[in-house]
């Protein structure tokens, strides 16, 4: 069964080796996310319901690479360095969720990669349709229409000098 992969680009994929989410027919999953600020560091740091937010932000892009949003998710995992946070936790969770409440299992873990991370989600989604294909032919199409039809070395020959006669016509030095 063919697999899909999103990456979100953070040193630690590669260097741990894993990415973001994966789809795997009509399943994604969503590798545990941290709430990260883009930079290396750590987004609301002591703000329970910020962190929680800024995960789903950052597995709801994932998702969408993959062709699923929120909505499609069917189990969430949350693990968080202090249980007595939970209620801010599950606030940013029901407003999210209200409409279409996944299963959820919330566990206390005693850290995380940076102390003053208190949260990371992990979920799963079930979409509705199989995934088109990496490379489906409309997608080619219309990348092809987008651009200029004719075109040498990546750039565009006016219907005038067509077709190019002379070195002077080409871009200078593509004759090495």
């Amino acid at each position: 069964m063919a697999r899909q992969r999103a990456f979100s680009g953070t040193p630690w994929e590669e260097k741990v080796g894993y990415c973001r989410a994966m789809r795997v027919g009509q399943q994604i999953f969503v590798s545990g996310t941290a709430p990260s600020d883009g930079q290396g560091g750590t987004f609301a740091p002591g703000d329970a319901y910020a962190q929680t937010k800024r995960c789903f932000e950052i597995i709801q892009r994932a998702l969408e690479e993959l062709g699923a949003d929120l909505s499609d998710v069917v189990r969430t995992r949350i693990y968080v360095t202090d249980m007595g946070r939970w209620e801010e936790v599950g606030r940013a969770h029901q407003e999210l969720f209200a409409d279409h409440p996944p299963c959820n299992t919330t566990v206390e873990i005693p850290a995380l990669i940076n102390p003053d991370m208190l949260v990371e989600i992990e979920v799963e989604a079930l979409c509705d349709e199989a995934p088109a294909p990496e490379f489906p032919l409309a997608r080619l199409q219309s990348r092809a229409q987008s651009r200029p039809q004719r075109m040498i070395l990546g750039r565009p020959i006016e219907p005038a000098t067509l077709p190019p006669a002379t070195g002077t016509e080409l871009d200078e030095g593509c004759f090495d």
